[in-house]
């Protein structure tokens, strides 16, 4: 994929993430492959489209003052994204050794109203993460939260797709962390004190959501 030297850390069914170097820093490379299975010409402009809406929704969370890796290269002929490598360690991975130390608990509250706040930002310019989870926020080395994997990404201004953002992060946080309602509720609480009345909307829709997800559970 790349002249220089690459590990790849992490592979899914839509892309393989390696860490290199681009012009002597640390960087990640972000590839999409080719799918075998799709018509050339349709997998082509599927994909390039993915890359180019990955690359969009980056750009306008930084903008926007959203801590996000800084965009090196976009290679559309590849379509490979290149970008800042995050030094730091994933927040599922603080809250696993951080969450039950009660000296660490208002640092602990102190992170999940950051979240909080940088979703609020986030859906106030319709950026939809798509994968909000707590393997995809990083807390880097001087305590900034960056968020990362843009992957599913898109633009909308739906309250539902909002709600359904927030609730995706809610089961991460279930199915990952235990006491996950105390760290949602500092989370959501902190959504609600800076999105004002879109936030009333949200979180009005939010609620519809987990009624649904729980008769879905019920009947599954």
């Amino acid at each position: 994929m790349m002249e220089v030297e690459s590990k790849l850390i992490k592979q899914g069914a839509e892309a393989r993430v390696f860490q290199t170097i681009f012009c002597g820093k640390k960087a990640i490379a972000k590839e999409r492959f080719k799918k075998p299975y799709r018509l050339p010409c349709l997998d082509e402009k599927l994909t390039h489209r993915r890359v180019v809406k990955e690359a969009r929704c980056m750009a306008k969370c930084s903008k926007a003052g959203i801590n996000t890796p800084t965009l090196y290269l976009i290679d559309n002929v590849n379509h490979v994204i290149y970008m800042e490598f995050i030094e730091g360690i994933t927040v599922k991975e603080f809250l696993r050794k951080n969450q039950d130390d009660e000296k660490n608990k208002g640092i602990v509250e102190d992170l999940m109203k950051e979240i909080g706040k940088m979703l609020a930002k986030m859906h106030s310019i319709d950026i939809i993460h798509g994968d909000l989870t707590t393997s995809n926020l990083i807390l880097r080395d001087d305590n900034a939260v960056v968020l990362i994997d843009f992957g599913l990404g898109y633009t909308s201004h739906l309250i539902e797709d909002k709600a359904v953002d927030l609730y995706v992060l809610e089961r991460a946080f279930i199915s990952t962390h235990h006491n996950s309602e105390e760290l949602f509720s500092f989370v959501l609480k902190e959504y609600l004190k800076n999105t004002g009345s879109m936030g009333e909307q949200v979180n009005k829709k939010f609620e519809e959501v987990r009624l649904r997800g729980r008769k879905r559970s019920m009947a599954g």
